[in-house]
């Protein structure tokens, strides 16, 4: 955990450092430390200050909330199904929210406000999430395979109004749609911190609450009910903090794929398989991750800044692959 909270620091400040208005690791280190009321080092100019504090450092804060509440809510998640390949996306919250957003462009246009797709893809999200879990239900209980499957469905229902929306947008409407679902940082503000930090926030400690129910679920459901944990009940506000997360995550910055899959996948390799250990290890190595992965996203090409989606799905894809061949070659599964 030290180790995860140093690499993050370092991370942070090597984020802010590069880009097209160089500042050097030592200034950006001076101007942290002097806004929190520590006079150290020599603070980068006037230009370097505003784009340190207006341009760069709101982009890798809300990479930091982002990645952490996506590696956080599929920790949670692959806890509660029991299931390391499970990830947020299943319940529908994603491509709800992605309906959500695209739903607001179509019918605003290009004169719609970022808030308004932003909450269009917020409430969406939670929404497709109860609709996911209301259908899933049968006799009071809810059985993890049919939330799963209603999950598939509710999926691809969204896809099709996606589909829908982007064919009947105006071609700049279109653009914008398919660009919000590529996933992108570009236009961070610290008002959108503001917004999403504090929803993160809870989230995360209330995934930390259930810390403990969610290892006794992992015995089986007849054992972690006869150690005094309701079982339904864990379900239930599991699935609420995970749409929680997901949808304040994916609402200003579109759909990041595969943090919540890969990270808890990881993490639970090296730290082991223990809930309050496991989801702040995902949280910050989700953070390092998104902001890392960010920061390849505006730097590896002149002048262009690459979908953030894009990015965490070309290196995300790979690494679960080796990931899971490293597991099945333990087990024996492959020669």
């Amino acid at each position: 955990m030290v180790a995860l909270v140093i690499i993050l620091l370092a991370v942070v400040v090597l984020a802010a450092a590069i880009g097209q208005v160089h500042i050097s690791p030592g200034a950006v280190t001076a101007s942290l430390m002097h806004h929190i009321g520590i006079p150290l080092g020599t603070l980068p100019d006037q230009t370097g200050e505003d784009t340190l504090w207006n341009v760069r450092l709101p982009r890798v804060a809300l990479a930091i909330i982002v990645g952490a509440a996506l590696a956080c809510a599929g920790a949670l998640l692959q806890g509660v199904f029991a299931n390391p390949l499970a990830e947020p996306g299943i319940i529908g919250v994603s491509s709800g929210s992605a309906a959500g957003a695209a739903g607001v462009i179509a019918i605003g246009g290009l004169g719609v406000a970022g808030y308004a797709v932003a909450g269009g893809a917020f409430l969406a999200g939670l929404g497709t999430t109860a609709v996911v879990y209301l259908l899933s239900r049968s006799g009071g209980r809810t059985e993890v395979l049919t939330l799963v499957l209603t999950g598939i469905a509710i999926n691809a229902f969204a896809g099709g109004l996606i589909a829908l929306f982007t064919f009947r947008a105006t071609p700049s409407a279109r653009d914008q749609i398919v660009f919000w679902q590529l996933g992108s940082l570009n236009r961070a503000t610290w008002d959108q911190v503001a917004i999403v930090g504090p929803v993160a926030i809870v989230g995360i400690l209330g995934a930390l609450a259930l810390a403990r129910r969610v290892d006794l679920l992992s015995l089986g459901e007849y054992s972690a009910r006869h150690l005094g944990v309701d079982v339904e009940r864990t379900r239930k506000i599991s699935v609420a903090i995970v749409a929680l997360l997901t949808a304040a995550a994916v609402c200003f910055c579109g759909i990041i794929l595969f943090v919540g899959l890969v990270i808890p996948h990881i993490m639970r390799i090296i730290v082991g398989p223990a809930h309050r250990i496991l989801i702040p290890a995902s949280v910050l190595a989700g953070a390092i991750l998104l902001v890392l992965t960010d920061l390849g996203a505006r730097t590896l090409v002149d002048y262009a800044d690459l979908p953030l989606g894009m990015m965490t799905s070309l290196v995300g894809g790979p690494v679960f692959l080796l990931l899971m061949r490293r597991e099945r070659t333990k087990l024996g599964g492959w020669a």
